[in-house]
Order: structure tokens, then C-alpha cells, then sequence
């Protein structure tokens, strides 16, 4: 189906991060999800973008289970029916879609395989749309570079999440983007939490002054929260810079909260 994430794309050697649950590797054109069987969801996946020729591809593909995973590894649509739950992308459908045109709609109609979603709480807000955007902020801020990410994204699967439908619904999410700055590599770690958006016991409604929040935390912080391990990446964070680094995770109102 594809090549999957290429860990040599900065020009610096980048693995995908290892969690510490058993993981089926499946690769699509440009990215790859480590699947958690036990959670039915994923527990990382890893892309690489190419930001000088991404193309803005108009919406295209359909949610569907992957054939080279059992179905009762996946969280399929029963999870999303007649709740509040959106299928949240882990890889953005843009994410991939870049160099030729032919390339980049196969590469963006991949991202809707069920293992690259995970549910999220519906309806946007300033937060969640920041979320959604932490990729296009760091892109901007590589121009200087060569304008080349590679974007870590997945739930946090804390045992404790609350049980739903044969899942258990994961309160948090991670992304580690990275890049290839002058003096080497360099990457930066967020949170969003929706604790305050997922009710079970009420059927997943929306709780009405409920809202998404976006932290930036340091990376050692999110390979412990989701027992991850993710190697190179603590080191080149730029929340470690002397002088830099707020105590604790550093809540984000907008863009311009971004330290990188």
C-alpha cells in the first residue's frame, strides 16, 4: 500500500517512537500507525511532511477498516453512531499530501483508515482549531530551513479512560513535531486535553461549558505520560534550552503561546 514513515526524512536519523504496548506496524504513503490491538486504537503514528509542496487537495476518501488488521482491532464506526464523538484524524488528511498531485490524493484518502482515528469530543473551539493547526505553525517557523516536519500524534492510553462501547475513550492526546534547525534537530511536544468534554455516563454529550485545552509540555513529560519511548526526541526539545523551559506544561490561548 505504501513506504510508509521515512525515518531519514530530516536528514537526521528519526525512528518512530516505541510504546511500551504490543503495536501492529502498518504503513501508508507516507506515514505509519503502531495499532494497539488491546485498545483498539493507536498508540503513535508518525508522518513526514513536505512543507514547500504541499498541495490543498479538496476533501476526499471514505472511513474504512484496514484489511491487514483484525476488525476487533480497530475502532470502527459502531464507536462513532449516535453520540457526540467525531472520528479525529492522528494523521491530518493534509499532513501527507504533498509533491505530485496523484501522490498526495492517495497519500490524503490513506488518512481515513479507522486506525488513524481516535474519537474526540465534537464541535470546535479557538483550542481545538489551535490544535489542529500546531502542524501549520511549526511549518511557518521552518521556513528559514527547509520546511520539513515530521509530526508524532496519538492518545494518550491511560488505563483509566472510561469505558464506551468496547473501548475505552482516551482523555488526552500527544503530538511531537520535529524539524531540522541550524544547529541540529529540534522538536516540540503538546497535549490537548478533553477531560471536561467526555461524559460516558451521559452517553458521550457534550458537557455545554466544556472546551478542549492545548498545553506545551516537555517531551520527557509526554513519554512518560503515554510510556512512550521517543529516543532523540527529549533532547532536541526546545522547551530544554537553558533559560527557556516554564515550570510545567504551558497552557496555549493562541499561537503566539507556541515556544519553538
Amino acid at each position: 500500500m505504501s513506504d510508509g514513515f521515512d525515518p531519514g526524512f530530516l536528514g537526521i536519523p528519526l525512528p518512530l517512537p516505541s510504546p511500551a504496548l504490543e503495536t501492529i506496524r502498518l504503513d501508508y504513503p507516507r506515514f505509519s500507525v503502531l495499532l494497539a490491538p488491546e485498545r483498539r486504537l493507536a498508540a503513535v503514528t508518525g508522518v513526514v511532511i513536505d512543507g514547500a509542496t504541499l498541495r490543498d487537495l479538496p476533501r476526499s476518501g471514505e472511513w474504512r477498516l484496514d484489511p491487514r488488521a483484525p476488525d476487533s482491532a480497530q475502532a470502527g464506526p459502531e464507536i462513532y453512531s449516535r453520540n457526540d464523538l467525531d472520528r479525529g484524524h492522528l494523521v491530518r488528511r493534509r499532513d501527507p499530501g504533498w509533491g505530485g498531485a496523484s501522490e498526495a490524493r492517495d497519500a490524503t484518502e490513506a488518512t481515513f483508515f479507522y486506525t488513524n482515528a481516535a474519537p474526540q469530543a465534537a464541535g470546535f473551539n479557538q483550542s481545538k482549531e489551535l490544535w489542529l493547526g500546531l502542524e501549520d505553525h511549526v511549518l511557518a517557523y521552518a521556513e528559514s530551513t527547509d520546511q520539513r516536519l515530521a509530526v508524532f500524534t496519538a492518545p494518550v492510553l491511560d488505563p483509566d479512560d472510561p469505558p464506551y462501547r468496547g473501548i475505552r475513550v482516551p482523555l488526552r492526546f500527544w503530538k511531537i513535531a520535529a524539524w531540522r534547525s541550524p544547529s541540529g534537530l529540534a522538536a516540540a511536544g503538546f497535549i490537548l486535553d478533553q477531560t471536561a468534554l467526555v461524559d460516558t455516563q451521559q452517553g458521550l454529550t457534550v458537557p455545554p461549558l466544556g472546551a478542549f485545552r492545548t498545553f506545551q509540555v516537555p517531551i520527557r513529560d509526554i513519554a512518560a505520560a503515554a510510556r512512550v519511548d521517543v529516543g532523540v526526541l527529549a533532547e532536541a526539545d526546545v522547551l530544554e534550552r537553558p533559560g527557556v523551559r516554564p515550570a510545567g506544561a504551558r497552557e496555549l490561548r493562541d499561537a503566539g503561546d507556541i515556544v519553538l
